[in-house]
């Protein structure tokens, strides 16, 4: 799930290059026929960049440990889901990048669900077989689930209503948990950004008026059911190292912004609220958790 953020980053500074706003402007413009110069930048900047970071994975990550038979694990239980949902959501996101992408180009709607929507999925699967290759490691089929399940609400959704009613998000807080072990859960914001599981937040982000049809409810608000995790210092509950983890479940509540919902002429504009609805806006929020003890947040991260 982290080295997938690291690529969806990559691939969006990739799509952020620097031209004056008018010429800005009409590049973003997504085209109303087959660009083909367009499409074959789209493929061979993709291609080269999923090139580039496994043999960049494979070279300074799966190098530092030993190599091995193909084999599989089953890692189902750990981290209380969270890593499952970073699978899901990160197959989600770069399908939607892929299929963005293929729109800008003047792709038709049904290449964009095969070639586009499946960038998430094919890249995490090799990085998965990846995976079956290393000591460390192994082939895990509970996340190929995840990943695929992330896919799946990305076409599902455009085979059912024709756009995205529901968006996968993330959202993240900073806690103590990383200072206990931040060689496993990170030291510092950036990588506790990717790896404490214990601030991260999952949303399912769904537009009422695509639902409810309403002119009385904004177009872009959302309402967000997220899920979250703490007290995790190690992936299963019972390592004889950490035998006193009060680890939780946390449930959800609150209400969010689709940006790409908000109506503007410029395609500038589009685009960066097309990069930044991976967030979840923060806003007040309710959370219930495992226990069954509600609380009241504010304003959540």
């Amino acid at each position: 799930m982290k080295r997938a953020f690291v690529y969806i980053i990559v691939i969006f500074l990739a799509n952020a290059s620097v031209f004056s706003q008018s010429k800005l402007n009409n590049f973003l413009k997504p085209s109303d026929t087959l660009n083909a110069s367009r499409r074959n930048a789209v493929v061979i900047s993709e291609a080269a960049l999923a090139t580039t970071t496994l043999v960049g994975l494979n070279q300074l990550w799966y190098a530092d440990y030993p190599r091995s038979n193909f084999k599989t694990l089953n890692d189902s239980g750990e981290w209380l889901q969270m890593d499952k949902l970073g699978h899901a959501f990160s197959s989600y996101q770069l399908g939607r990048l892929g299929a963005n992408t293929l729109n800008w180009a003047g792709v038709s709607k049904k290449d964009q669900l095969l070639y586009g929507s499946t960038l998430g999925l094919g890249f995490l699967t090799a990085v998965e077989i990846m995976d079956g290759f290393s000591e460390e490691w192994g082939f895990s089929w509970s996340d190929m689930a995840a990943n695929t399940a992330g896919t799946g609400l990305h076409v599902g959704q455009e085979l059912l209503w024709e756009e995205q009613r529901i968006v996968l998000k993330y959202s993240f807080h900073r806690t103590s948990f990383a200072k206990q072990r931040p060689n496993k859960l990170g030291s510092g914001l950036a990588e506790e950004f990717l790896k404490d599981y214990n601030g991260q937040t999952y949303w399912l982000s769904a537009n009422i008026n695509s639902f409810l049809k309403t002119e009385s409810i904004p177009n872009w608000l959302n309402v967000a059911f997220g899920y979250g995790a703490e007290g995790m210092l190690t992936g299963e509950a019972q390592d004889p190292l950490f035998l006193n983890q009060n680890r939780t479940r946390q449930y959800y509540l609150s209400l969010d912004i689709d940006l790409t919902r908000i109506e503007t002429n410029s395609h500038f504009l589009k685009t960066l609220f097309d990069v930044f609805n991976v967030i979840k806006v923060p806003f007040p929020t309710l959370e219930m958790n495992g226990n069954g003890r509600i609380k009241w947040h504010y304003i959540y991260f």
